[in-house]
This record gives structure tokens, C-alpha cells and sequence, in this order.
């Protein structure tokens, strides 16, 4: 009875303790005068553009231009101008890395002007529905039928763009169940969106199917496309390299562990954070708080694959 007192108060604490934040500009908001975009050069053909929600990746090439992500709603049109100022050029391809708004902010624009959109299905499923994120205390429209992802795949693809040749593939149940990378081989570059996180602990949206041992494998499974060369770029922040992901997976790895027996002793969201599971890892990752209280419903509804029993 104790535990399943523990597991009910754990319902309820995580919804407490769930305040929005998925990136300040993961959902439509007025626009920042303060932000002003950067554009790097990450090789001859390839550019990242931060500050203009989630990370832009723009591939230049003779036929056109081809992004990873387009950024959140309100700095798009910022976005795509400057695009347009740096390549002359009309964009023909746009990934979306996953559903949510920091990344998905172009689509309303280049998805009724004929770009092709790809995507996971999943991600394009997100983007026709509506979503409850009760994390963050509100509920996501779905995007137009004409913005939405109009080519999909489930495991992995290539594309030959440009001089360019093109991986993609499918980070199963990670930050959400839609996931993506973008590999491009010739650069060496490899997009991870916010599967890889930057100065802060990773989200973990389980509202949407995002759980701590899915984001662990996808970690994994990233590592495995690197070399100590490789730029992985991050959903929001600068390039990384693959001891940066290296050191997210061994905290995710560990930290599945241990949140893992706490529940298993029928602790609460409350109860984790004042057992403090993460505080090794506090000074490089930041504030845990988030990051348990959505660790937490993704671990519960996992009890069984990880042979903890709640009564």
C-alpha cells in the first residue's frame, strides 16, 4: 500500500513539478529584438544558423539549398531570409528532426510552397494532431495538412544532394518517438537535433514517447556514425564532438540505473529529487529537476522491461 501511495503522489508530483520549458522558443511567441541570428560556416557547403530557435543546418549546392530543421515560428521569416541572402538560391529539401515547434517553425511557409519535407512518420503523425504536453502545461495545434512532413520513412534513407551524400535514420523513442539524425558524409557533419543537449540536462518528452533509455541508445547509436572528427550539431548550441556524446550517454546510462531502483523502492518524482540520484552530474548538466520529473512517467510506463514491480 505504501508503494502504490508513493507511485499515486508521483502522478501528481511530476505534474507539479512539470513546468513548461522545451527551449524558450519551442512554441509561438513574439519575436525577440534582442536575438540576432549567426551563420558558421561548418564547410564549403555547409552553414549553421543559431538564434533562431532550434539549429539550422543549410547545405549550398548547385541544384539548391536543403535545411535540417527551419527553426521556431517567430524568427522563420528572419531564418529563411537569410538563407536567401547567403545562397541566392530556392530551397528544395527540409528534415525535420522531430515534431516539436523549435524545429518545425519553416514548415508553414515552405511546405505549401512544394519543398519537400521528410521526416519520420511519427513526427509527421505529431504534426496532424493535436498534443497535450502536460509538462508544459499546454496543448500544441496541429499544423496545416499543407506544413506537415509530406515524405516519410520508418528506419533509414539516403539522398544524394549536391556532392554531398546523405544518412538519415530513426533514434527510436528518444526526446520524442520521432527522432532523427542527418549524417552528411562528405563533411562529416552529423545533425543530431535535441537528442543531443547543450549545457543542460536533455528533455525527455514522454508526452510524446521520449524516455531516458531510449535517448541512452540513441546516444549510442550516434557515437557509432562518428569519428574523434566528426561535428555532431545539437538541436540548440554550438558543434560538439563525439566525447560530447560520449559523456551525455554515460550520464543517461547511469543515471537510467539509478532512477531505476529508486522507483523500484516506490519513490515519487518528490522522493528522487531530494535523493538527489544526479548530483555527480549536477555541475555539468545543471538543474535536474526537469529532467527527473520527465524521466519519471517514461520509467513507469517501462516497469516491467526494467523488472521493477509497483504495489
Amino acid at each position: 500500500m505504501m508503494r502504490r501511495r508513493a507511485f499515486l503522489q508521483g502522478l501528481l508530483t511530476c505534474a507539479a513539478l512539470g513546468t513548461p520549458r522545451l527551449r524558450a522558443a519551442a512554441s509561438p511567441a513574439a519575436p525577440s529584438a534582442a536575438t540576432a541570428l549567426s551563420a558558421t560556416p561548418l564547410s564549403e557547403q555547409l552553414l549553421l544558423i543559431r538564434g533562431g530557435g532550434g539549429n539550422v543546418v543549410v547545405l549550398d549546392a548547385p541544384e539548391g539549398v536543403l535545411l535540417v530543421d527551419g527553426g521556431s515560428p517567430e524568427h522563420s521569416a528572419r531564418v529563411l531570409q537569410l538563407i536567401k541572402e547567403r545562397t541566392g538560391k530556392a530551397i528544395k529539401v527540409l528534415f525535420n528532426t522531430h515534431w516539436h515547434w523549435d524545429q518545425t517553425g519553416s514548415n508553414r511557409t515552405l511546405g505549401p510552397a512544394g519543398v519537400r519535407i521528410i521526416a519520420h512518420e511519427n513526427t509527421r503523425l505529431w504534426l496532424g494532431t493535436e498534443v497535450v504536453c502536460k509538462w508544459q502545461q499546454r496543448t500544441y495545434a496541429p499544423l496545416p495538412l499543407a506544413a506537415r512532413p509530406n515524405e516519410t520513412f520508418y528506419t533509414s534513407g539516403t539522398l544524394r544532394f549536391g556532392t554531398e551524400h546523405i544518412e538519415y535514420g530513426y533514434l527510436p523513442q528518444a526526446h520524442t518517438d520521432g527522432d532523427l539524425f542527418v549524417y552528411f558524409r562528405e563533411a562529416n557533419v552529423l545533425a543530431a537535433g535535441d537528442v543531443l543537449s547543450v549545457g543542460s540536462y536533455p528533455i525527455l518528452d514522454y508526452c510524446t514517447n521520449g524516455w531516458i533509455g531510449g535517448m541512452a541508445n540513441a546516444t549510442q547509436k550516434l557515437m557509432a556514425l562518428c569519428g574523434p572528427d566528426t561535428r555532431v550539431i545539437p538541436g540548440t548550441g554550438p558543434p560538439q564532438t563525439r566525447a560530447d556524446l560520449e559523456r551525455e550517454q554515460q550520464m543517461l546510462t547511469t543515471l537510467k540505473l539509478r532512477l531505476s531502483k529508486l522507483l523500484a523502492q516506490g519513490m515519487s518524482v518528490r522522493d528522487m529529487l531530494e535523493a538527489a540520484p544526479t548530483h555527480d552530474f549536477d555541475p555539468q548538466w545543471g538543474d535536474p529537476t526537469l529532467f527527473v520529473s520527465n524521466a519519471w512517467p517514461g520509467l513507469v510506463a517501462r516497469a516491467r522491461e526494467l523488472g521493477v514491480a509497483i504495489v
